[in-house]
């Protein structure tokens, strides 16, 4: 349910129309979300093989600071703290907000019921994973019945949409129309940052992992089907809210209700998963003497990284309140492919140092199909999203790339023990 949980957030109720504006056709619309979900499926073998290798607290970070060292491990957890998590904590809280307010009929609210949602759960899951885990599995069943209910009414009850020719699309827009279709199948990765955590981590992790990627690619194209059978590709390019568009269509006003409120369970739930998860990174970082010490320390009695969670969602809150979240997140989302693409790099060092010094591989461990030209393939699309981030908005590059820099001097402060003196 975690991995299903932290990729379904509100992308798939959205990014279907900048997809379908980019390439047009329905062939190659639905030949994209699958190549998207191909690459998303090689990610998730490259982390499940990573995972099974080095079930660490902290995921990604235990990764980095393994395989490329201290300083990108130390850069990541920086973005995550500084703007990738916390700012879509923000960015998600206030999306719950405004469809949860528009359910109630209550538009003013949204600032205090997003702030309120992110420290509702950040208490929940402050008192234990077992609670935080309670609220993950129930809202992940009530965004894929959200998603079945889209796909039910626009294959069963939606009207055939007009087909019109269109135009062959470029290689480049189909390029272009990659990217936000991995983003949208982000997310897989945050269930390895509770990987310590887990009962047989290196069973139930691949396992996890592969299974719950392979649900969410045959979610999502049916979703597409859906959107195409019901609104055509014209029609769901022009939209700026497909699945409302498609509700409508079928259901009538009653499909606008049904889907508000499946978007905002999709995205309390997404938003529960991120305030679970991240907060392991921070723990790890501070376990390893690169930040606030206290932020190591679990719970006495509930066993969580208090602290952690405390921080995280204070700095949210203030994200929250400043409304310059979206900014921010804009400027460094190009940066968590970065780390996407050093992590998965980051096998070929495990392997290669483990067959240096004569580590076996129990037969049963799993291991990614296809090495070494399937990580490669993942490395490959990670550069991909980069570029093309860059390319898109170079201004954005450079600030996000400032940012990271920024951590650099904070990240020798702690390492040289300053901050503990």
């Amino acid at each position: 349910m975690a991995v299903i949980g932290g990729i379904i957030g509100g992308g798939i109720f959205r990014t279907p129309a900048v997809v379908a504006e980019r390439v047009g056709s329905p062939a190659l619309i639905l030949a994209a979300w699958g190549a998207g979900g191909v690459v998303a499926l090689i990610g998730a073998f490259c982390f499940a093989e990573l995972g099974q290798r080095r079930p660490r607290a902290g995921g990604g970070y235990a990764y980095l600071r393994e395989t490329w060292g201290p300083l990108p491990a130390f850069l990541y957890g920086w973005a995550l703290l500084l703007v990738i998590a916390s700012g879509a904590i923000a960015a998600v809280a206030v999306t719950f907000a405004d469809y949860t307010l528009a359910l109630a009929g209550l538009p003013h609210l949204s600032l205090p019921v997003a702030i309120g949602a992110i420290l509702f759960l950040s208490a929940v899951n402050y008192v234990g994973v077992k609670p935080g885990a309670v609220v993950q599995n129930l809202f992940t069943v009530l965004k894929l019945a959200a998603l079945a209910a889209l796909i039910g009414a626009g294959l069963a009850l939606g009207l055939p949409a007009s087909t019109t020719p269109t135009p062959p699309s470029a290689p480049s827009a189909f390029g272009a129309a990659l990217v936000p279709i991995l983003f949208t199948y982000g997310g897989w990765q945050q269930t390895n940052f509770i990987a310590e955590e887990m009962i047989e981590p290196e069973r139930n992790l691949p396992r996890a992992l592969v299974l719950g990627v392979g649900a969410v690619i045959v979610v999502y194209l049916l979703a597409n089907l859906a959107y195409l059978r019901t609104l055509g590709a014209a029609g769901l390019a022009a939209s700026t809210a497909p699945a409302a568009d498609l509700m409508g269509t079928a259901l009538g006003p009653v499909g606008g209700t049904v889907i508000a409120a499946g978007i905002a369970a999709s995205t309390f739930g997404f938003l529960n998963l991120v305030i679970l998860v991240t907060p392991r990174v921070f723990q790890a970082m501070a376990a390893d003497g690169v930040f606030f010490p206290q932020l190591a320390r679990l719970h006495p009695v509930h066993r969580t990284p208090a602290a952690a969670i405390a921080v995280q969602a204070g700095w949210a809150s203030v994200l929250t309140l400043s409304g310059s979240f979206g900014q921010l997140v804009d400027y460094v989302a190009f940066a968590d492919w970065i780390f996407f693409g050093l992590t998965a790099a980051g096998l070929f060092v495990y392997r290669t140092r483990d067959r240096r010094l004569g580590v076996s591989t129990p037969p049963s461990a799993f291991r990614v199909p296809g090495y070494p030209w399937t990580p490669a393939l993942f490395v490959a699309a990670a550069i991909f999203v980069v570029a093309s981030s860059v390319v898109a908005n170079p201004g954005n590059a450079v600030i996000g790339t400032g940012l990271l820099a920024m951590g650099v001097p904070v990240y020798w402060y702690w390492s040289q023990g300053a901050g503990r003196r």
